[in-house]
């Protein structure tokens, strides 16, 4: 400890701040860095033989982390959500920044993020794009709808069926400048639908193989979780042994905030620390298993075809007993919503237990 060197980044796209604490006479030099990672390899080498690096993950990604491994240089990719910070602190500039991650790395008070695999990350960034492809078709549709209803224009039945497409193929303006934004509408939304459905159709490709293969094959047992879902789960999550049934709710953000002092305990809505990916693929998933679990669908039984017979009664066992938490939060009056964070807080333990299970 004592020749150890602690070296807080605070790391951009063309600067890298420098904060470097001598754990032996507590000196302390701030300067730049280097902003390529082929250059700061080097430069942290030259600080000295034992040294060890932590810097704030974002936008910059995990390629400095993953150098450092192959250097065999210890970094530590520090979670900026469990950064203390002062509340009457209003100065903040990057070398304070490096400096408080290099104090912090020294007193051991930074929590890790995990650092995920090359294929781990592929997998959550073709996830995502169909996540953003998601997103846009609801704004495309929304302004189509919007601009319908300042016509006077309203569908009455069920929006985006076959039905409804026809409609909105029939429609016709007499003004130019009209027909010409709605046609720009319609054709969005057919774009967008296009490229949501493109994404669609390789994530299920990606997800028949390996590594992906058996984990979603187990989880897509799952009432309302579809390949899909399962395939966002499995990227999103990724190394699924580093939780249990009860530390997964949390690291979603699905428990509650809690307020509490003496005798007196208060509990606030949930924390929403974590992945949001993983915890909004819970939460959609959670509202299927309001519905009574009578019989599986055909698509479901088809999901379940070729699983090991422990596999698929784990799976109607969850759906009974989620199905079940359901119909209690009904008979007490809990809000839906309410209730639905409460389900997928469970559902994220039953999806735990099939993905670490030995089938």
């Amino acid at each position: 400890m004592s020749e150890l060197t602690f070296i807080g980044l605070d790391v951009h796209a063309r600067s890298v701040a420098a904060a470097m604490l001598n754990a032996g006479t507590g000196e302390v030099r701030i300067c730049s860095a280097p902003a390529r990672t082929a250059e700061l390899l080097p430069w942290l080498r030259a600080q000295g033989e034992s040294v060890s690096v932590a810097y704030e993950a974002g936008p910059t990604g995990f390629g400095l982390a993953r150098a450092c491994e192959a250097a065999r240089i210890p970094c530590l990719v520090a979670a900026p959500s469990r950064i203390a910070r002062a509340p009457g602190e209003r100065v903040k500039t990057d070398r304070r920044d490096a400096l408080r991650l290099a104090k912090l790395l020294r007193l051991d008070e930074l929590v890790a993020v995990r650092v995920p695999s090359l294929e781990e990350e592929a997998a959550r960034d073709l996830v995502r794009a169909r996540e953003d492809a998601r997103s846009d078709l609801m704004r495309a549709r929304h302004r189509l709808s919007k601009l319908l209803l300042r016509q006077g224009l309203v569908w009455e039945g069920s929006a985006w069926m076959q039905a409804h497409e026809r409609w909105l193929a029939s429609q016709r303006f007499e003004m130019r400048g009209l027909a010409l934004a709605y046609g720009e509408a319609v054709a969005a939304v057919e774009s967008v639908r296009a490229r949501r459905d493109a994404l669609d159709v390789a994530i299920c490709e990606e997800a028949a193989k390996q590594p992906w293969a058996a984990t979603v094959g187990r989880l897509s047992c799952l009432r309302g979780v579809s390949t899909l879902t399962a395939f966002g789960l499995a990227a999103e999550i990724g190394d699924w042994q580093r939780f249990d049934g009860r530390s997964i709710g949390a690291y979603l953000g699905l428990t509650p905030s809690e307020s509490s002092s003496g005798e007196r305990r208060r509990q606030g809505a949930i924390t929403k620390t974590g992945n949001g990916h993983a915890r909004r693929l819970l939460v959609e998933a959670a509202w299927q298993q309001r519905r009574p679990a009578s019989r599986a669908s055909r698509e479901l039984a088809g999901r379940r075809e070729g699983q090991p017979a422990v596999v698929r009664v784990r799976a109607e066992t969850a759906g009974r007993r989620l199905q079940r938490r359901w119909a209690a939060f009904d008979a007490r009056g809990k809000r839906s919503t309410v209730a639905a964070v409460a389900v997928a807080r469970d559902l994220a333990g039953w999806c735990w237990s099939l993905a670490t299970m030995d089938a």
